[in-house]
């Protein structure tokens, strides 16, 4: 509602989907529980402004905050990069023992002037509202990979940059049958999706991310979570039932 009379009607309309997204996040942070040891201190918000709004959003924030010794701090000025909450997933045939990864062309790389502008990541995407973090990531299986995944380990709920965005993962591992013949193309046209999908051993993955190769975190972070758990996952399939539960 802060863009009546600031914004019209046909460009909300077409931030819509983005803005019901935002509000989900919000409904999903309240369930948020990490970091036990954390200050839980006090926040005074003397200003709010979003100086940019399209698909993404920018917000400047003024605000004073508790400080360790119990005082308050001094009125301090930030940013913040305001998305949504998205879900991640590595499909992992444990019979197999590969991972299935998919690539596109992101934008980070390209605004930071990286060469490599196409990135090897899991599948990935925004979680819709009225959906969880688990039917999001079956979703994206099926749009960008063409897959149907079974059990879904869970790896993380990580903050992507805590410092500056509010964007927030929900990062799995996902069993799932990737035979050679999986490969290919997908995504949605409607999203400008263009992604390919590889077939790559553990060891290869596992390779690359020494290596220090991989420039995407969650992938890295689901690398290794799959090296520290694969025994228990191949262990477990082999009685798992037929639906993957």
């Amino acid at each position: 509602m802060s863009y009546m009379g600031k914004r019209p009607r046909a460009e909300v309309d077409a931030m819509f989907p983005m803005i019901r997204r935002r509000a989900h996040q919000q409904v999903l942070a309240e369930t948020s529980a990490h970091d036990p040891l954390a200050l839980d201190g006090k926040i005074e918000i003397t200003g709010r402004d979003r100086v940019y709004a399209k698909f993404f959003a920018l917000d400047e924030i003024s605000l004073r905050h508790e400080t360790f010794d119990g005082a308050m701090s001094e009125e301090i000025d930030r940013a913040v990069f305001v998305s949504a909450d998205a879900a991640l997933v590595l499909p992992y045939d444990p019979a197999r023992d590969r991972v299935l990864l998919v690539e596109q062309i992101r934008m980070g790389p390209l605004a930071r002037g990286d060469h490599t502008c196409w990135q090897l990541e899991p599948i990935a995407g925004h979680i819709d509202p009225g959906e969880t973090p688990q039917t999001a990531a079956r979703r994206e299986a099926l749009e960008e990979a063409g897959i149907t995944l079974g059990a879904l380990e869970p790896v993380g709920n990580v903050y992507a940059s805590p410092g500056n965005a509010t964007e927030f993962f929900h990062i799995f591992v996902g069993f799932a049958d990737l035979p050679d013949h999986i490969i290919g193309t997908g995504g949605l046209a409607s999203e400008g999706e263009d992604i390919r999908s590889h077939l790559m051993s553990f060891d290869d993955l596992m390779a690359l991310a020494d290596a220090q190769a991989l420039a995407n975190a969650p992938l890295v972070a689901s690398a290794y979570w799959l090296a520290r758990h694969r025994e228990r996952l191949r262990s477990e399939s082999a009685t798992a039932k037929p639906d993957g539960t």
